[in-house]
């Protein structure tokens, strides 16, 4: 996996070193074309541009040793697309994965979360962040990262409508966590989600109008796992695979 999680205390000891105005200015560009990047053509580094823009003010030798296994990793991939097709199983279809790593970030225990928006065998929408907060559980950093994938697929279909796409059925979401897939069909407030802020219900309004669902999915089919955490060199190729040009396959996989 091209994107080394980077210890809170590494981090914090390089950033103490001062490096010169060529090494600063070397890093941002850097970390500036991988964001052009992650913004139009390659969700595969969507967490890779995540985790190295942390430094960008205080970058130390070992985000740039990072930095420069990333471009390694574009050199190899230089080939790789996202094509569209019509020739899919859900024709203008909005459907997509959304995934949470619980309390990753070594440094604020904040959570990484993740979602990829699908359609016509392609993502359009995709995002790896870090929540704002710390979780208390995994199913409530779950619930908090489908409030997000949630928004997102409301204001596409909006969009979507605007131009002759109008979406007339549910748009699914698949989700890892049978917990956060409950919480988001149950009304009744259970003891172990009573903490979570009301504000971060609105998936429960949009699943109660129709407009999203969430879909229980095995862990190990999860695509958007290559978004929330660092994983083995198969397992990440697999899925970028899935994620970027086979999507004919990612329906199958995910029914089978």
């Amino acid at each position: 996996m091209i994107a080394w999680i980077l210890g809170y205390s590494t981090a914090q000891h390089t950033c103490e070193i001062k490096h010169s105005q060529d090494f600063h200015r070397r890093y941002r560009g850097i970390v500036g074309s991988l964001g052009y990047l992650v913004t139009m053509t390659r969700p595969d580094l969507a967490l890779s541009y995540s985790e190295l823009s942390k430094y960008v003010q205080f970058p130390g030798i070992a985000h740039m040793e990072v930095a420069e296994h990333v471009l390694r990793y574009l050199r190899d991939t230089w080939n790789e697309s996202i094509p569209y097709t019509r020739g899919s199983r859900k024709p203008n279809k909005l459907w997509g994965w959304m995934d949470a790593d619980w309390a990753s970030d070594t440094g604020t225990r904040c959570s990484l979360v993740g979602h990829i928006l699908m359609m016509n065998c392609g993502p359009i929408s995709w995002k790896s962040r870090r929540q704002f907060f710390a979780s208390l559980s995994t199913s409530e950093a779950e619930f908090v990262a489908a409030n997000q994938a949630g928004q997102e697929a409301l204001y596409l279909r909006e969009t979507l409508k605007d131009f002759g796409y109008h979406q007339k059925t549910v748009t699914e979401i698949y989700e890892d966590n049978l917990t956060c897939v409950t919480m988001s069909q149950n009304p009744v407030c259970c003891k172990f989600s009573r903490h979570i802020d009301i504000r971060r219900y609105f998936v429960r309004e949009l699943v109660k109008a129709g407009l999203v669902k969430l879909v229980p999915l095995r862990t190990h089919k999860m695509v958007a796992d290559a978004l929330t955490k660092s994983l083995p060199s198969p397992a990440f190729i697999g899925l970028r695979r899935i994620m970027m040009d086979q999507t004919p396959y990612a329906l199958k996989f995910l029914h089978s």
